[in-house]
């Protein structure tokens, strides 16, 4: 099977502006708006800028657009990967991109344009998810320089080598498509099962993976009937609504095959795309820091129903011709192989359980501000190294990410335990793919998430209450974050006194964003619960860079005495960790 050096072309593409994005997104978050310091209007006005700059390519050749943006591209994933100016290098990054897409919309063929788009989606997702999510523009060495600059070279070598032919470009729709396929592709491809620990998750990529390689393939065969049409559309929309990503990417790719008919401003549509796509984005995740007045969840599915409105329109206006790649089998053979080693890569074996003998426990509770540094970099494998080097029994996290398009897509969690060698149990709070999370070997019993009050404030919350066994004795633990303290604090009280109801001592330990003497931590000192922080030097967590305030707590019953504890000056976070080594000093397992 020859695939022409067009679709080739996008696909890489496609998948350089993929890598851009994954930085650009998480930087308006981590750099430009400081974890929600910057108000989630001039967030958005600031990333509209980098998507609305393109339309300027109308006044250049489409050649140079097509060339210009490419060199563009490839000299802001290159200072990505040199770590210079992360937030406006991706900004510029992200129009560079686009300017490229808007020359191709110009100057390829009706043939190229699905496939190519579908195979840098697929390029993108199957190397992250080989790369065990964590892409070579986070990695360090010589390994990930070669890689990215073959990838570049290969890019710009074809780029420069195009010449477009003789023939109509796409229709305006196949292009405008492209904006709300990359949306719903991206937010469903790497959104992690929240399964209870490590051992299924493989299970989950197989039929992801085997979607993405085929989706080139798809891209090129219209439905032969509109009932098919039809169903393919269905197959999309349900796949956003009950959270499918190989439903997604397959009806995608057929929905992006069927429209038919003549080619009009297909470079106007394709930015018009990257609109949708910029807005869709920003209405989904704005929802957790401002109150827009709709449920987020609708904005996926309503991505997917223009997606098929806009491709079944055109499809019943204009029947298109097939456009086949050649014989499938060889890439259905493709797919298999690279599905299973996406899998293998993504098998992580679930720790043995192991007891606790003494009176001790040592316990880590951080925040880790979806696994991304004071640098704007992405810090999993710090945070598991740091953690792993002081042998914690307990580790306690917060704003755990386990698949958000707008912090690149990362499985936060499971890379983390993967290096702390640890079961973890995830607890969902905004939504099924944010919230906190224990991770631990020990024996954990009554594993519960208590899903706390909104009280107005747009980002869920939870506790995550559980028992662990010591020495044959039981200690109690909540772990959570509080996003509304003064409303959610008395809930939480409620909790810290139910689990203590057996006599069991129990800690309490996160990001509570209360300081001393505010009203809601006299609230959960009125449950039994005492700062022992205060007499072991009170360390201030937050903020980070330039700790003043202690907002990160571990708060204990009676039953409990923290011998040591230190907030060390990591750069892994916003929040410092709290680091602490309990000791249990009696037990009334009688109530």
């Amino acid at each position: 099977m020859t695939i022409p050096r067009g679709p080739l072309l996008l696909g890489l593409g496609v998948t350089l502006l993929f890598d851009v994005l994954r930085v650009f997104l998480p930087s308006l978050i981590t750099l430009f708006g400081r974890a929600g310091e910057t108000p989630p209007e001039l967030m958005g006005l600031y990333a509209a800028v980098w998507f609305i700059l393109p339309f300027l390519a109308a006044l250049v050749r489409p050649r140079w657009a097509l060339v210009g943006g490419a060199a563009a591209l490839v000299l802001a994933r290159l200072l990505l990967q040199a770590e210079i100016s992360q937030l406006y290098v991706a900004s510029a990054g992200v129009s560079a991109g686009l300017v490229f897409l808007y020359g191709s919309a110009r100057t390829m063929p009706r043939p190229w344009a699905a496939p190519g788009i579908m195979g840098g989606l697929a390029l993108s997702f199957t190397v992250h998810f080989l790369l065990d999510g964590m892409d070579l523009v986070w990695r360090d060495g010589p390994v990930a320089w070669l890689a990215t600059a073959t990838v570049c070279a290969a890019f710009l070598a074809l780029t420069w080598s195009f010449h477009p032919p003789d023939a109509d470009p796409a229709p305006w729709s196949v292009w405008f498509l492209a904006g709300p396929v990359m949306l719903v592709a991206g937010m469903s491809a790497t959104a992690q099962r929240t399964d209870s620990g490590p051992g299924g998750g493989w299970l989950w990529v197989l039929p992801v993976v085997l979607a993405l390689v085929l989706s080139p393939y798809l891209a090129t065969r219209p439905p032969r009937s509109s009932w098919s049409a039809i169903g393919f559309g269905v197959l999309c929309v349900a796949g956003t609504v009950f959270l499918q990503p190989w439903a997604v990417v397959v009806g995608a790719a057929v929905l992006m095959a069927v429209p038919g008919g003549p080619a009009r401003r297909p470079g106007a549509a394709v930015l018009s795309g990257g609109l949708v796509f910029f807005l869709g984005l920003f209405a989904y995740y704005a929802a957790y820091d401002m109150n827009l007045g709709f449920p987020n969840q609708v904005v996926p599915v309503v991505a997917g129903l223009l997606i098929v409105g806009v491709s079944l329109s055109a499809y019943f206006r204009h029947r298109p011709p097939a456009y086949a790649l050649g014989r499938v089998w060889p890439l259905s053979v493709a797919a298999v192989v690279v599905a299973l080693l996406a899998g293998a890569t993504a098998y992580q074996p679930a720790p043995a359980v192991q007891g606790k003998q003494g009176d001790t426990l040592k316990l880590i509770a951080y925040n880790i501000r979806m696994g991304f540094g004071l640098d704007g970099r992405l810090s999993l494998d710090r945070i598991a190294a740091w953690a792993a080097a002081q042998k914690p029994d307990v580790v306690l996290l917060s704003e755990v990410d386990r698949g958000w398009l707008l912090n690149g897509g990362h499985d936060g969690l499971a890379r983390i335990a993967r290096g702390l060698g640890m079961n973890y149990h995830f607890a969902p709070a905004a939504d099924e793919l944010w919230g906190d999370a224990l991770l631990t070997n020990l024996p954990v019993k009554a594993l519960t998430s208590h899903k706390l009050g909104r009280h107005d404030y747009p980002t869920g919350a939870q506790a995550q209450t559980f028992t662990v066994e010591v020495g044959g004795k039981e200690v109690g633990v909540v772990n959570t974050h509080l996003q509304a303290p003064e409303g959610q604090a008395p809930e939480v009280a409620a909790i810290v006194r139910d689990l203590r109801a057996g006599g069991r001592p129990v800690v309490l330990a996160g990001d509570l964003n209360l300081r001393r003497g505010d009203p809601g931590m006299r609230v959960l000192e009125s449950a039994g619960l005492t700062d022992p922080l205060v007499a072991l030097g009170d360390p201030p967590t937050s903020p980070a860079d330039a700790p003043k305030e202690r907002i990160d707590h571990v708060l204990v019953s009676d039953g409990l005495t923290v011998t040591s504890a230190e907030a060390p000056p990591l750069r892994h976070s916003d929040h410092l960790p709290v680091l602490v080594v309990l000791r249990i000093t009696s037990v009334d397992h009688q109530g």
